[in-house]
C-alpha cells in the first residue's frame, strides 16, 4: 500500500498546487489584463493547424469605459439577465436548461429516426446551456473545452474565485475584451471593428444587440449576419436593454 499512498499524496499536493495556481492567477487579473484565455489559445491553434500563416488572431484590449454602455446591457439581457444580482451560479437556470436539453434530445430523437427511415441527413439537437456570465469567463480564461463533471467542478471552484476576487465590472469587463465574436475575432474592440468598422465605444443599441445575439455561436452568425433569427432575436434584446442595470 506504501506505493498507493505515496502516488494519492502526490495527486492531493498537485490538485492542491493547481487551486493554488488558479487564486493566484486569478488574483492578478485584478489589475493585470490577461494577454490571452485558455480558449483564445486553443482556437489560434486549431487557425493555425488549419491554416497556417493566413490564420489571424484579432484583438485589442479597451478598458470598461470604452465599451459602448448598449452592449454591456445587450450581452446581459441575452447572456444573463440576472448578473448584477446572482452570486456566480444560477442554478434554477442550469436546472432549466437540463430540462430543456432532454426534451430537446428526446425530440431530436424521434426525428432522427424517421430521416433515418426516410434517408435523410440527421440533425443533431440544439442544445442551450444555463451558464451564467462568470462562468462563461472562468472557463473560457483557464480550462479546457472537455465536458466532464471534473471540469463542470473546477468551473464552479473557479467561478467563486472570480466573484470573489474580482466583482462584477471586472468580470464584465474581462467577459467583453476576450470572448469570441467569429473566426479569430475576440473581443468588443475586434467584432465593432470587424461587423461595423468602428470602435467598440461608438456602437449604437441596434449594433450591440445583434453582436450579442450572435455570442451563442459566433462562427455561425458571422457566416449568416442577416439571418431572420437574428434579426428577430437582437429586436427582442434590444427591447430589454433598457431595463438593464450596469455593474
Amino acid at each position: 500500500m506504501r506505493p498507493l499512498g505515496r502516488w494519492l499524496l502526490c495527486l492531493l499536493l498537485a490538485g492542491v498546487a493547481l487551486q493554488l495556481f488558479f487564486v493566484l492567477r486569478i488574483a492578478l487579473m485584478a489589475v493585470v489584463d490577461p494577454q490571452s484565455t485558455a480558449f483564445q489559445r486553443s482556437e489560434m491553434w486549431r487557425l493555425l493547424r488549419q491554416d497556417g500563416i493566413r490564420a489571424q488572431w484579432r484583438q485589442s484590449w479597451v478598458p470598461y469605459d470604452r465599451i459602448a454602455d448598449p452592449l454591456k446591457r445587450a450581452v446581459i439581457a441575452s447572456e444573463d439577465a440576472a448578473f448584477v444580482d446572482h452570486g456566480g451560479v444560477e442554478w434554477e437556470a442550469i436546472e432549466r436548461a437540463r430540462q430543456r436539453n432532454a426534451r430537446a434530445e428526446e425530440l431530436a430523437a424521434r426525428r432522427a429516426a424517421r430521416a433515418a427511415a426516410q434517408g435523410k441527413p440527421v440533425r443533431p439537437p440544439q442544445l442551450r446551456g444555463g451558464s451564467t456570465i462568470s462562468q462563461q469567463l472562468a472557463k473560457n480564461l483557464l480550462l479546457s473545452g472537455e465536458r466532464t463533471l471534473l471540469r463542470k467542478g473546477q468551473e464552479l471552484v473557479l467561478t467563486q474565485l472570480l466573484e470573489l476576487f474580482l466583482g462584477k465590472r471586472r468580470i464584465l469587463e474581462l467577459y467583453l475584451n476576450s470572448v469570441e465574436w467569429g473566426e479569430g475575432v475576440f473581443g468588443a474592440e475586434a467584432a465593432a471593428r470587424h461587423y461595423f468598422g468602428k470602435g467598440a465605444d461608438r456602437l449604437t443599441a441596434n449594433e450591440a444587440a445583434r453582436l450579442a445575439v450572435m455570442l451563442p455561436s459566433p462562427k455561425f452568425y458571422e457566416k449568416r449576419p442577416y439571418s431572420a433569427y437574428l434579426n428577430s432575436r437582437a429586436g427582442t434584446i434590444g427591447a430589454r436593454m433598457g431595463a438593464v442595470e450596469l455593474p
